[in-house]
């Protein structure tokens, strides 16, 4: 058995949903069939999940709702018309629309989480309906109904072990093709959570290692996965296959094409993934497994992502003081920020998190606490920081890769204001300034990648 997930420019219109039908049609195995919302047809074009968005804070503003509804219907109207689908289906959508603006909105997050994920919710009803209507036989089958159980709110979202033999027991064994709503689940009090961006990647991920799939094919608009951003990268390598702990390094720091909390569910399972163009199905895409030989090149791809921010920490023989590092790391927990590097001297230390779990009001309280409570000489804050991440299993068995990479920054004129190299030896990540991020990415690749050949 496959499951085959398709993101959102896959079934943005009817054109590219009849890509998707003729894939599913051109392999019996391919049994389940994960769909994301209509995303855009063209770069100006708006997703249904932002005008989803729109339509659900012009209910929570008290705002008239109208337009802000029919945008929505009008782009199902037009792929049911595309797919010379009845409009039944259209009054279907609209009908639940309608049910969903009339739930209770005292708990914000949750009524915008149940607005957004009818996108993906409404857009597999239609599909299955495409696909029994030219001689596929297929099947809608609801979250709910099928068992996917997550966690309560407000902690992020995730599948309770419970919701995999669930999911096997309801799914298992299916003559039809069951078309399956990405990006959402239910606690098992009956409320519709959201999981976070790359979410219909992880339910597509859930239900591969759920029914045992041989394996999950996850399609996009790209042939596959290239080691550097080719926005900023001149046509960079395609990387035909690569490790799950790579991919995982990779997706952290801006790889944009599997989201990496997705992997974890595949990855326990080994359950080898295929990341694949719904354009172009017969290119063989990029392979993603629990391992693989090294050729002659140790570094597997390149990636960066912008803002970060660090607080940074000084006090005089901070290494002769037990606890320090806790009762620090406490206070961002008790703010609710979860960190990503910690970089420390014998006087100083830095701790690097994602900037959007900061407001000024935090920052002040955190600065405030560490001066008083820790009695800190030094606290402050720096903004505006990219992460540059070298990865590749061959890196543990390559010499002067760290001192390579470093020449190559200084090359750009770029300072680096962190380095850090994970115990696995499989990754390499360098803190910088965001305004220097595109030519580091770009004298990187020239360093590693322009000049070698696979041999």
């Amino acid at each position: 058995m496959i499951v085959s997930k398709f993101g959102g420019t896959s079934v943005a219109s009817a054109e590219q949903i009849k890509k998707v039908a003729s894939i599913i049609k051109a392999d019996s195995k391919r049994k389940y069939v994960v769909v994301s919302a209509p995303g855009k047809r063209f770069e100006q074009d708006l997703k249904v999940t932002d005008l989803l968005i729109n339509l659900a804070y012009a209910a929570l503003n008290g705002e008239n709702t109208e337009q802000c509804l029919h945008a929505v219907i009008d782009r199902y109207k037009e792929i049911a018309l595309g797919l010379n689908l009845e409009l039944l289906i259209c009054d279907v959508i609209e009908k639940d629309l309608q049910s969903r603006l009339s739930m209770d909105h005292s708990n914000k997050e949750l009524f915008v989480d149940s607005i957004k994920a009818s996108g993906e919710d409404n857009n597999a009803k239609l599909i299955s309906t495409y696909f029994t209507s030219i001689g596929i036989p297929a099947r809608y089958m609801c979250p709910k109904s099928a068992g996917l159980v997550i966690n309560d709110f407000p902690e992020r979202a995730i599948a309770l072990p419970e919701a995999y033999e669930n999911l096997q027991n309801n799914l298992q064994n299916t003559a039809e093709v069951i078309v399956f709503p990405g990006f959402f689940g239910y606690t098992k009090d009956g409320l519709l959570r959201t999981f976070e961006r790359g979410g219909s990647d992880i339910t597509g991920s859930i239900l591969a290692a759920s029914v045992k799939a041989e394996l999950y094919e996850n399609f996009t608009d790209v042939d596959s996965v290239f080691c550097a951003n080719p926005k900023v990268v001149n046509c960079p390598v395609e990387i035909e296959e690569i490790t799950y702990r790579e991919m995982r390094e990779l997706s952290y720091a801006g790889f944009s094409v599997f989201h990496d909390e997705a992997l974890m569910p595949v990855y326990k399972a080994k359950i080898p993934v295929c990341i694949k163009n719904t354009n172009n199905p017969s290119a063989p895409g990029t392979k993603i497994v629990s391992s693989r030989k090294v050729n002659r090149r140790p570094i597997t791809g390149i990636s960066a992502d912008s803002g970060f921010s660090i607080l940074y920490v000084s006090k005089y023989l901070m290494n002769r003081e037990i606890g320090f590092g806790r009762k620090l790391l406490q206070i961002l927990e008790e703010e609710h920020i979860s960190y990503e590097h910690t970089p420390s001297g014998l006087d100083d230390i830095s701790v690097i998190f994602r900037s959007h779990q900061l407001t000024p009001e935090k920052e002040n309280r955190i600065i405030k606490r560490v001066t008083e409570e820790l009695h800190a000489e030094d606290a402050h804050f720096r903004h505006e920081f990219s992460m540059i991440v070298i990865v590749g299993e061959g890196m543990n068995n390559s010499t002067g890769l760290a001192a390579r990479a470093a020449t190559a920054i200084a090359r750009t004129g770029a300072n680096i204001e962190m380095i850090n190299q994970g115990s696995s030896e499989v990754s390499l990540s360098f803190g910088v300034h965001q305004s220097n991020e595109n030519k580091i990415l770009q004298e990187l690749y020239q360093e590693f990648f322009a000049s070698v050949t696979i041999g």
